[in-house]
């Protein structure tokens, strides 16, 4: 009895486990060009205005490449609210070309 309501239990939360997660909308990561940054420090103030955008994953930015780098939800965000995000931050940002 108590083997059966065991399993009860542990399928339907493999179900409902399950289900969660084909819901979950793919994450999509982009390369963006940020030509301003002209120190190390301007990577920090970057990488904190692309978190702030609803959607966004994670950022990254880095100063040598002069590229910020997002993993966003694509049904929250999209291109040009990252650019218009990292552009009211004082730094223009376009998508990088492959």
């Amino acid at each position: 009895m108590l083997n059966k309501l065991f399993l009860s239990i542990l399928l339907s939360m493999t179900l409902i486990s399950s289900s969660f997660f084909t819901l979950a909308a793919e994450s999509k990561t982009i390369t963006l060009d940020v030509p301003g940054m002209t120190c190390k420090f301007c990577p920090i103030t970057i990488r904190k205005a692309l978190k702030k955008v609803p959607g966004v994953i994670d950022a990254t930015a880095d100063y040598p490449s002069k590229t910020a780098t997002v993993t966003f939800d694509p049904d929250k965000t999209d291109v040009e609210a990252l650019t218009n995000a990292t552009a009211n931050a004082g730094y223009p940002s376009t998508l990088k070309k492959k």
